[in-house]
């Protein structure tokens, strides 16, 4: 069950895409554009540089950030979810200043860490009508690798929002993390034959505005040590079939233990595209 998309070529003739390819173009114009990620943090990590040359660019947060699971909140140091929810939306807010965003470019959709798999119906159709009315006609998200059910969710939403409007959208994907052939594998995108990458190195003020970003997202801080600040890697994204699984099955999110596997994500996938009236234009 693919999801539409454009050709790569095609995507490159974008100004959008223009703008992003060439740092020294400066300030981008992004009116029509959207960083559609699954957590707090992600925007910072898959393009915080970038989101310092966009000018009226929308931020659209899937999760809050924050696992239903009581000791994790704790473990970080508050007292329920909602805290600490609160604080990593913050934290948010903060990175994004740093980046030059006003806070009414952020649209947070507020569904709990570890569940937007659960919520592919709705999530699509609230992206669709969030990207219509604010004239979307360009997305940055993640990266379909197996890296984390969130992601993929976020991933699935965006091509499937896309296919439920009438006007043609590009989606750029972003990489963040997936299972390599032994151990985790960090910012390099799931290989596709003949897949056009596109690597923006960081001068030195883009690092320095990216690490301070970083440091915003203080809970994280641990987490966030894993992430290169060196360049930050885009790619047009091709079609997916979101029924069979990324990265040639090999998924981290199975390696830890929060009750998710490759067999549920199936399920929901193919429950999503009926529910959504998806599956006859696969």
């Amino acid at each position: 069950m693919p999801i539409s998309h454009r050709s790569d070529i095609a995507a490159l003739s974008e100004p959008f895409v223009a703008g992003l390819i060439d740092p020294a173009h400066g300030s981008i114009e992004a009116g029509n554009v959207a960083v559609v990620i699954a957590h707090p943090d992600d925007e910072t990590i898959g393009c915080g540089a970038l989101l310092g040359r966009m000018r009226n660019a929308t931020v659209i947060l899937v999760t809050d950030g924050a696992p239903r699971h009581l000791p994790h909140a704790q473990d970080r140091g508050f007292a329920s979810a909602a805290a600490y929810a609160a604080h990593r939306m913050a934290e948010t807010k903060a990175a994004l200043a740093i980046a030059g965003l006003e806070e009414s470019a952020l649209v947070p959709l507020a569904v709990a860490d570890q569940e937007a798999a659960l919520n592919l119906g709705p999530l699509s159709a609230r992206l669709a009508e969030i990207c219509a009315a604010r004239g979307i006609g360009v997305v940055l998200t993640h990266a379909y690798e197996g890296g984390h059910p969130d992601h993929d969710a976020t991933a699935f939403a965006v091509h499937a929002a896309a296919r439920l409007l009438a006007e043609p959208m590009l989606i750029i994907e972003m990489p963040f993390y997936r299972l390599g052939e032994t151990v985790a594998c960090y910012q390099q995108f799931p290989p596709i034959r003949d897949a056009i990458q596109i690597t923006v190195p960081l001068d030195q003020a883009e690092r320095e505005r990216k690490q301070r970003m970083f440091a915003a997202h203080d809970s994280q801080k641990s987490v966030l040590e894993a992430f290169q600040l060196t360049s930050e890697r885009f790619r047009p994204a091709r079609a997916h079939d979101f029924s069979t699984l990324p990265n040639d099955g090999r998924l981290l999110y199975e390696t830890f233990d929060w009750g998710f596997d490759g067999a549920r994500w199936r399920d929901l996938t193919r429950s999503a595209l009926g529910e959504l009236g998806l599956e006859a234009r696969a």
